[in-house]
Protein backbone atom coordinates (compact mmCIF):
# COMPACT_ATOMS: atom_id res chain seq x y z
CA UNK A 1 0.00 0.00 0.00
CA UNK A 2 3.48 2.31 0.03
CA UNK A 3 2.80 2.85 -3.58
CA UNK A 4 6.05 4.33 -5.32
CA UNK A 5 5.05 4.29 -8.83
CA UNK A 6 5.93 2.55 -11.66
CA UNK A 7 9.79 1.79 -12.13
CA UNK A 8 10.29 2.77 -8.84
CA UNK A 9 13.08 -0.07 -7.37
CA UNK A 10 11.59 0.24 -3.71
CA UNK A 11 8.25 -1.42 -5.08
CA UNK A 12 5.85 -3.27 -3.40
CA UNK A 13 7.05 -6.50 -5.41
CA UNK A 14 9.89 -6.32 -3.22
CA UNK A 15 7.48 -7.51 -0.19
CA UNK A 16 5.37 -9.63 -1.92
CA UNK A 17 8.38 -11.71 -3.59
CA UNK A 18 10.17 -12.10 0.13
CA UNK A 19 7.12 -13.15 1.84
CA UNK A 20 6.35 -16.06 -1.02
CA UNK A 21 9.67 -16.88 -1.24
CA UNK A 22 9.48 -17.64 2.31
CA UNK A 23 6.48 -19.33 2.21
CA UNK A 24 7.63 -21.08 -0.64
CA UNK A 25 10.26 -22.99 1.90
CA UNK A 26 8.64 -23.15 4.81
CA UNK A 27 9.81 -20.83 6.56
CA UNK A 28 6.82 -18.49 7.26
CA UNK A 29 3.98 -20.64 8.66
CA UNK A 30 1.23 -19.38 10.78
CA UNK A 31 2.50 -20.48 14.00
CA UNK A 32 5.85 -18.33 13.55
CA UNK A 33 4.53 -15.82 11.82
CA UNK A 34 2.50 -12.78 12.83
CA UNK A 35 1.28 -9.02 10.80
CA UNK A 36 2.86 -6.07 12.33
CA UNK A 37 0.91 -3.08 14.13
CA UNK A 38 1.59 0.23 14.27
CA UNK A 39 4.20 1.65 16.49
CA UNK A 40 2.49 3.82 19.30
CA UNK A 41 3.86 7.43 19.27
CA UNK A 42 5.71 6.87 22.14
CA UNK A 43 8.07 4.80 19.95
CA UNK A 44 8.66 6.95 17.31
CA UNK A 45 8.78 9.46 19.35
CA UNK A 46 12.51 8.40 21.45
CA UNK A 47 14.15 8.70 17.74
CA UNK A 48 12.35 11.13 15.98
CA UNK A 49 10.51 14.79 17.45
CA UNK A 50 7.03 15.33 16.73
CA UNK A 51 7.78 18.63 14.54
CA UNK A 52 8.96 15.34 11.77
CA UNK A 53 6.79 13.17 12.43
CA UNK A 54 3.77 15.82 11.93
CA UNK A 55 5.07 16.96 8.45
CA UNK A 56 4.94 12.85 7.46
CA UNK A 57 1.62 12.60 8.71
CA UNK A 58 0.48 16.33 6.85
CA UNK A 59 2.10 15.21 3.27
CA UNK A 60 0.73 12.36 2.80
CA UNK A 61 -3.10 13.77 3.73
CA UNK A 62 -2.26 16.42 1.54
CA UNK A 63 -0.79 14.37 -1.30
CA UNK A 64 -4.90 12.15 -0.48
CA UNK A 65 -6.73 15.83 -0.47
CA UNK A 66 -5.29 17.04 -3.79
CA UNK A 67 -6.24 13.11 -5.43
CA UNK A 68 -2.78 12.95 -6.32
CA UNK A 69 -1.74 9.42 -8.62
CA UNK A 70 -0.07 6.69 -6.28
CA UNK A 71 3.73 7.59 -7.07
CA UNK A 72 3.46 11.06 -8.06
CA UNK A 73 4.59 12.55 -4.64
CA UNK A 74 7.18 13.09 -2.84
CA UNK A 75 8.26 14.03 1.08
CA UNK A 76 9.28 17.62 1.05
CA UNK A 77 12.62 16.77 3.15
CA UNK A 78 14.32 14.28 0.66
CA UNK A 79 13.95 11.60 -1.87
CA UNK A 80 10.99 9.83 -1.13
CA UNK A 81 8.43 8.90 -2.74
CA UNK A 82 4.77 9.05 -0.71
CA UNK A 83 1.69 8.02 -1.02
CA UNK A 84 -1.87 8.75 0.86
CA UNK A 85 -1.04 5.10 3.04
CA UNK A 86 2.64 5.81 3.15
CA UNK A 87 1.91 7.36 6.92
CA UNK A 88 0.05 4.58 8.04
CA UNK A 89 2.76 2.17 6.46
CA UNK A 90 5.42 3.68 7.67
CA UNK A 91 4.17 3.19 11.52
CA UNK A 92 3.95 -0.77 10.79
CA UNK A 93 7.16 -1.01 9.34
CA UNK A 94 8.46 0.62 12.52
CA UNK A 95 6.19 -1.45 14.68
CA UNK A 96 6.74 -4.76 13.03
CA UNK A 97 10.90 -4.24 14.69
CA UNK A 98 8.93 -3.77 18.02
CA UNK A 99 6.94 -6.68 17.90
CA UNK A 100 10.06 -9.01 17.02
CA UNK A 101 12.25 -7.28 19.91
CA UNK A 102 9.12 -8.30 22.09
CA UNK A 103 9.74 -11.88 21.08
CA UNK A 104 13.42 -11.98 21.30
CA UNK A 105 13.59 -10.18 24.45
CA UNK A 106 10.39 -12.50 26.37
CA UNK A 107 12.23 -15.91 24.80
CA UNK A 108 9.35 -16.49 22.48
CA UNK A 109 12.15 -17.17 19.75
CA UNK A 110 15.72 -16.67 19.92
CA UNK A 111 15.74 -14.61 16.38
CA UNK A 112 13.02 -12.92 14.42
CA UNK A 113 13.00 -11.17 10.59
CA UNK A 114 11.15 -8.38 9.81
CA UNK A 115 9.39 -8.22 6.16
CA UNK A 116 8.89 -4.56 5.90
CA UNK A 117 9.00 -1.75 3.82
CA UNK A 118 9.70 0.85 3.67
CA UNK A 119 13.06 0.74 4.79
CA UNK A 120 14.73 2.79 7.49
CA UNK A 121 18.12 3.87 7.98
CA UNK A 122 18.39 6.52 5.82
CA UNK A 123 16.39 8.13 8.09
CA UNK A 124 18.14 10.83 10.02
CA UNK A 125 15.88 12.20 13.50
CA UNK A 126 14.44 14.85 11.46
CA UNK A 127 14.68 14.19 7.62
CA UNK A 128 13.13 11.08 5.45
CA UNK A 129 15.57 10.35 2.50
CA UNK A 130 16.43 7.59 0.45
CA UNK A 131 13.43 5.78 0.25
CA UNK A 132 13.21 5.90 4.36
CA UNK A 133 10.09 7.38 6.32
CA UNK A 134 11.30 6.25 10.05
CA UNK A 135 14.65 4.55 10.97
CA UNK A 136 12.56 1.40 11.86
CA UNK A 137 15.83 -0.68 13.43
CA UNK A 138 16.60 2.94 15.25
CA UNK A 139 13.26 3.02 16.88
CA UNK A 140 13.49 -1.38 17.73
CA UNK A 141 17.21 -0.49 19.42
CA UNK A 142 15.38 2.67 21.81
CA UNK A 143 12.32 0.09 22.57
CA UNK A 144 14.21 -2.29 23.40
CA UNK A 145 16.46 -0.14 25.90
CA UNK A 146 13.22 1.47 27.08
CA UNK A 147 10.98 -1.47 27.82
CA UNK A 148 13.49 -4.53 28.04
CA UNK A 149 16.78 -2.31 29.42
CA UNK A 150 19.00 -3.82 27.16
CA UNK A 151 22.29 -1.71 28.31
CA UNK A 152 24.55 -2.05 24.98
CA UNK A 153 23.02 -2.68 21.60
CA UNK A 154 25.03 -3.67 18.46
CA UNK A 155 23.25 -2.63 15.08
CA UNK A 156 24.91 -4.11 12.13
CA UNK A 157 24.21 -2.86 8.94
CA UNK A 158 25.78 -4.96 5.56
CA UNK A 159 23.23 -3.04 3.21
CA UNK A 160 25.07 -2.01 0.06
CA UNK A 161 24.39 1.72 1.31
CA UNK A 162 25.59 3.44 4.52
CA UNK A 163 22.57 4.18 7.32
CA UNK A 164 23.46 7.59 7.44
CA UNK A 165 20.14 7.88 9.68
CA UNK A 166 21.23 5.60 12.17
CA UNK A 167 24.44 7.18 12.60
CA UNK A 168 23.28 10.27 13.19
CA UNK A 169 20.77 8.92 15.70
CA UNK A 170 23.17 7.57 17.74
CA UNK A 171 26.27 9.34 16.79
CA UNK A 172 26.92 10.74 20.39
CA UNK A 173 25.64 7.26 22.73
CA UNK A 174 28.03 5.02 23.56
CA UNK A 175 25.22 2.54 24.56
CA UNK A 176 24.46 1.57 21.36
CA UNK A 177 27.39 0.16 18.69
CA UNK A 178 26.79 0.74 14.66
CA UNK A 179 28.98 -1.42 12.32
CA UNK A 180 28.54 -0.83 8.86
CA UNK A 181 30.07 -2.12 5.84
CA UNK A 182 29.22 -0.02 2.60
CA UNK A 183 30.05 0.42 -1.05
CA UNK A 184 32.79 4.02 -0.59
CA UNK A 185 31.72 7.03 -3.34
CA UNK A 186 28.42 6.39 -3.60
CA UNK A 187 24.44 7.23 -2.04
CA UNK A 188 24.45 9.32 0.79
CA UNK A 189 28.15 9.88 0.52
CA UNK A 190 28.76 9.30 4.12
CA UNK A 191 29.90 6.36 6.30
CA UNK A 192 34.08 7.12 6.50
CA UNK A 193 36.70 5.68 8.82
CA UNK A 194 37.05 8.57 10.97
CA UNK A 195 33.09 8.89 11.92
CA UNK A 196 33.52 7.37 15.40
CA UNK A 197 30.97 9.50 17.39
CA UNK A 198 31.67 8.24 20.84
CA UNK A 199 33.82 5.17 19.71
CA UNK A 200 31.06 3.24 19.10
CA UNK A 201 30.71 4.15 15.99
CA UNK A 202 32.55 1.88 13.41
CA UNK A 203 32.58 1.96 9.64
CA UNK A 204 34.17 -0.02 7.44
CA UNK A 205 33.74 1.51 3.60
CA UNK A 206 34.83 -0.66 0.83
CA UNK A 207 35.30 -0.52 -2.72
CA UNK A 208 32.53 -1.87 -5.11
CA UNK A 209 33.49 -4.32 -7.69
CA UNK A 210 35.20 -8.13 -8.22
CA UNK A 211 36.49 -9.05 -5.39
CA UNK A 212 34.29 -6.73 -2.89
CA UNK A 213 32.40 -9.35 -1.23
CA UNK A 214 35.73 -11.19 0.37
CA UNK A 215 36.65 -7.88 1.97
CA UNK A 216 33.00 -7.75 3.33
CA UNK A 217 33.37 -10.96 5.27
CA UNK A 218 36.87 -10.11 6.34
CA UNK A 219 35.52 -7.18 7.77
CA UNK A 220 32.67 -9.20 9.52
CA UNK A 221 34.80 -12.10 10.65
CA UNK A 222 37.74 -9.63 11.92
CA UNK A 223 36.60 -5.79 13.02
CA UNK A 224 33.50 -6.69 14.48
CA UNK A 225 34.41 -9.83 16.29
CA UNK A 226 37.25 -7.82 17.63
CA UNK A 227 34.79 -4.61 18.60
CA UNK A 228 32.35 -6.90 20.16
CA UNK A 229 34.86 -8.70 22.33
CA UNK A 230 34.96 -5.06 24.10
CA UNK A 231 31.07 -4.04 23.58
CA UNK A 232 29.85 -7.30 24.24
CA UNK A 233 25.96 -6.57 23.24
CA UNK A 234 22.77 -7.56 24.85
CA UNK A 235 21.03 -7.66 21.87
CA UNK A 236 22.12 -7.69 18.21
CA UNK A 237 19.65 -5.78 15.35
CA UNK A 238 20.53 -6.19 12.08
CA UNK A 239 20.00 -3.87 9.28
CA UNK A 240 19.69 -6.38 6.60
CA UNK A 241 19.43 -5.17 2.71
CA UNK A 242 20.59 -6.90 -0.03
CA UNK A 243 21.56 -4.54 -2.28
CA UNK A 244 25.64 -5.39 -1.74
CA UNK A 245 24.22 -8.53 -4.03
CA UNK A 246 26.25 -9.00 -7.83
CA UNK A 247 22.68 -8.51 -9.64
CA UNK A 248 21.74 -5.97 -8.19
CA UNK A 249 20.83 -2.77 -10.17
CA UNK A 250 21.99 0.32 -7.53
CA UNK A 251 24.98 -1.52 -5.96
CA UNK A 252 28.19 -2.11 -7.56
CA UNK A 253 29.30 -5.00 -5.30
CA UNK A 254 29.92 -8.18 -5.88
CA UNK A 255 27.91 -10.39 -3.09
CA UNK A 256 26.47 -13.88 -3.91
CA UNK A 257 23.61 -14.94 -2.23
CA UNK A 258 25.32 -17.77 0.16
CA UNK A 259 27.69 -14.63 1.24
CA UNK A 260 24.50 -13.48 3.28
CA UNK A 261 24.28 -17.21 5.22
CA UNK A 262 28.19 -16.78 6.56
CA UNK A 263 27.13 -13.48 7.16
CA UNK A 264 24.59 -14.21 9.40
CA UNK A 265 26.55 -17.25 10.57
CA UNK A 266 29.09 -14.53 11.86
CA UNK A 267 26.15 -12.40 13.59
CA UNK A 268 24.86 -15.63 15.42
CA UNK A 269 28.57 -16.55 16.88
CA UNK A 270 28.46 -12.82 18.81
CA UNK A 271 24.69 -13.44 19.80
CA UNK A 272 25.30 -16.91 20.74
CA UNK A 273 28.64 -15.55 22.79
CA UNK A 274 27.13 -12.54 24.37
CA UNK A 275 23.61 -12.06 24.13
CA UNK A 276 21.68 -15.60 24.32
CA UNK A 277 21.24 -15.68 20.45
CA UNK A 278 19.03 -12.66 20.83
CA UNK A 279 18.98 -11.34 16.71
CA UNK A 280 16.04 -8.93 15.23
CA UNK A 281 16.85 -8.41 11.36
CA UNK A 282 14.87 -6.12 9.68
CA UNK A 283 14.93 -5.21 5.90
CA UNK A 284 16.42 -2.39 4.31
CA UNK A 285 17.46 -2.73 0.40
CA UNK A 286 17.54 -5.16 -2.31
CA UNK A 287 16.12 -4.29 -5.57
CA UNK A 288 16.75 -6.91 -7.84
CA UNK A 289 13.54 -9.14 -7.11
CA UNK A 290 15.23 -12.93 -7.52
CA UNK A 291 18.53 -11.95 -6.02
CA UNK A 292 16.25 -10.28 -2.80
CA UNK A 293 14.11 -13.22 -2.37
CA UNK A 294 16.90 -16.06 -2.75
CA UNK A 295 19.36 -14.40 -0.40
CA UNK A 296 16.63 -12.82 2.28
CA UNK A 297 15.26 -16.70 2.37
CA UNK A 298 19.09 -17.85 2.39
CA UNK A 299 19.14 -15.34 5.34
CA UNK A 300 15.67 -16.07 7.22
CA UNK A 301 16.89 -20.50 6.99
CA UNK A 302 20.43 -19.59 8.69
CA UNK A 303 18.44 -17.60 11.64
CA UNK A 304 16.02 -20.51 12.06
CA UNK A 305 18.74 -22.92 12.99
CA UNK A 306 19.68 -22.98 16.33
Amino acid sequence: MHITGEGHPESPQRYTSVIEELTCNGLMKKENSVLAQEAPLSAILRCHPQTYIDLVKAECRYHQQLKLPPGKGYLSTGDVKICSDSYAIALLAAGAGLIAVDAVMQKKSKTAFCVIRPPGHHATSTQGMGFCLFNNVAIAARYAQAIYKAKKVLIADWDVHHGNGTQEIFFSDPSVFYFSTHQEGIYPGSGKREEIGAGTIHNAPLKGGPGSRISVLKVYEEELFAAMEIFKPDLILLSAGFDAHKDDPIGGMDLITEDFVALTRSIKKIADKYCDGRIVSLLEGGYNLEALRASASAHVKELSMI
